[in-house]
């Protein structure tokens, strides 16, 4: 792998956005030596402990620090409050900062798409590469996973014992246990399974760019932002784009040019380049390529509530003066032995219910948070606690992403349009007293704590409405608005490649039809791992 420079600016592959997507893209594409791929990313190096250590998203999620820290519109549906929507800027994306769960989703999500027109992307099509992505750890050996992929799954090396409250509490609501999300039926709670590796995070970088260092034919250029696709004759060409040391440089593509920026950066990107509704674009000054109306249309996100409690214990995460005393020792024995609280991803364990007798697969999931967590990590109280988020997982409410202006430094327009379809905000009700049911149940009769804020009782409709409307946000699952589809109108085709322009690709999260029911990491791994098989197969 070459150290970033300015000599060699033409390569077979250009990848934008070394998040999920582009770190798997660029991996597989220059496993054959005779094929050059440059990977652009807007941020630095991941080899921080910010990074590497999975307590450290306590320090980058509620932060600019490796993030873009975007905010939303304002939320109609959320008495006009501006959602938060952290994304990675860094290598590795937000594989960098997540939670690191791993979750799939479930089978039938896959089949929608299929019957939806996505021919070749039923869960039958989509397992092979799960598995051939997953380096299981866990000690699951069965048909549905695999062994010797680069992404490494572990359990967790330290869960807190709190963690069996929540579990016992579920168990005593009805729900039943797993030990796999991952198995053969979603439904249930359990401890998750994270992407770490004896106690480190096992982000994309790790993943899949470990070992490609001596590739010649694989370059990358941290802190380069991109402005955008250079098209000519409706043929991408190449990346028009800017690093922080102020120069500016086109990169060419002799064959494509891939855009791995994820659900805003991606449709944002297209329209910088001419490729998107021809009425927006023209209203900004950007001359129209394609006029694809589709773009930045569909956005979907996982809606979430939490619901936190004020607790002082010391299996709970929150500043006290005991707490600060301690951290050298917990410090030293994370150093030492990867295991204690800095191994903790907080959010250690949760499930899959349904909230409706009348349901065929879970449309709410749980995490149990060994940490107040309030605000996104974001708003700070004195004192430990526990909290519990509850995730509307399909959401009928659709948004948009469009451009603020022409320029590229500017953040796009993030509209999830959340609640603007009532059956969502039924749903979130349904998952609140679900929730709250787990909570109030006499397991935690001795550790209940005080709510963070004063919550609404179970039987006013209204009053839960109101709550909601005021303490949900995302969970950071925003995909599909650069839809993959059969028709006309999709913006991309079955193999990801952008109507109306050819040799350009879209690879992300963002080419999702519909939103997965569960966390978005481990299949836009999966996307990217099929995605480099179909480049594979154009060129043989």
């Amino acid at each position: 792998m070459k150290a970033t420079t300015l000599t060699n600016l033409s390569f077979d592959y250009v990848i934008v956005g070394a998040g999920p997507a582009g770190c798997v893209l660029a991996a597989r594409l220059s496993e054959d030596a005779n094929t050059s791929v440059a990977l652009i990313e807007a941020g630095g190096s991941d080899t921080t402990n910010w990074v590497t250590m999975p307590a450290g998203l306590i320090g980058t999620v509620p932060t600019k620090r490796h993030n873009w820290a975007f905010e939303t519109v304002p939320q109609v549906g959320l008495n006009g409050r501006k959602g938060y929507q952290p994304r990675g800027k860094v290598m590795g994306g937000s594989s960098s900062i997540n939670a690191m769960c791993y979750v799939r989703g479930h089978a039938s999500d896959y089949d929608a798409w299929a019957a939806e027109g996505c021919t070749g992307w039923s869960w039958n099509d989509v397992l092979p590469y799960f598995i051939k992505s997953e380096g299981n750890l866990a000690g699951i050996d069965n048909h549905l996973h695999g062994k010797k992929g680069p992404l490494k799954v572990s359990k967790q090396q330290s869960p807190s014992s709190f963690n069996e409250y929540f579990l016992k509490a579920a168990v005593q609501c009805g729900f039943n246990s797993t030990d796999d999300f991952n198995g053969d039926m979603q439904d249930g709670v359990g401890y998750y399974h994270v992407m770490q590796e004896n106690g480190v995070r096992c982000n994309a970088v790790k993943a899949y760019l470990t070992g490609t260092e001596s590739r010649t034919n694989l370059s990358i250029f941290k802190n380069t932002n991109v402005n955008r696709v250079v098209i000519e004759n409706n043929q991408a060409k190449g990346i028009e784009c800017s690093q922080t040391s102020g120069q500016s440089i086109t990169i060419l593509a002799n064959r494509e040019v891939i855009l791995s920026a994820g659900a805003f950066g991606s449709p944002q990107l297209l329209m910088l380049s001419g490729v998107g509704p021809k009425e927006h674009l023209s209203a900004l000054g950007i001359p129209v390529i394609a006029d694809r109306s589709h773009v930045g249309k569909n956005l979907q996100d996982h809606l979430d509530c939490l619901i936190t409690r004020r607790y002082n214990d010391d299996r709970l995460f929150g500043p006290t003066l005991k707490a600060i005393f301690n951290f050298r020792s917990v410090w030293q024995e994370y150093k030492h032995k990867k295991t204690g609280k800095i191994a903790s991803n907080f959010s250690e364990s949760g499930g899959f219910i349904r909230t409706k007798a009348d349901l065929d697969k879970p449309d709410v999931q749980l995490h149990f948070v060994v940490a107040p967590g309030d605000n996104h990590g974001r708003t700070r109280h004195w004192g430990q606690g526990y909290a519990l988020h509850v995730c509307n997982l399909r959401p009928y409410s659709r948004g948009t992403v469009s451009l603020a202006s022409s320029d590229p430094a500017l953040a796009p327009l993030i509209d999830p349009n959340f609640l603007s379809d009532d059956r969502d905000l039924q749903t979130m009700v349904r998952a609140y007293r679900a929730g709250q049911a787990i909570l109030q149940s006499e397991v935690f009769a001795d550790v209940r704590g005080k709510a963070l804020v004063k919550e609404p009782a179970l039987d006013d409709d209204a009053a839960i409405e109101q709550y909601l409307r005021n303490r949900s946000d995302t969970i950071y699952h925003p995909v599909g608005t650069c839809r993959m589809g059969s028709d006309a109108d999709s913006v991309v085709d079955l193999q990801l490649r952008v109507r109306g322009v050819a040799g350009l690709r879209v690879i992300d999260a963002s080419i999702m039809p519909t939103l997965i029911g569960g966390n978005t990491n481990a299949p836009t791994i999966m996307i990217a791992e099929k995605a480099a098989d179909l480049l594979r197969q154009n060129l043989s």
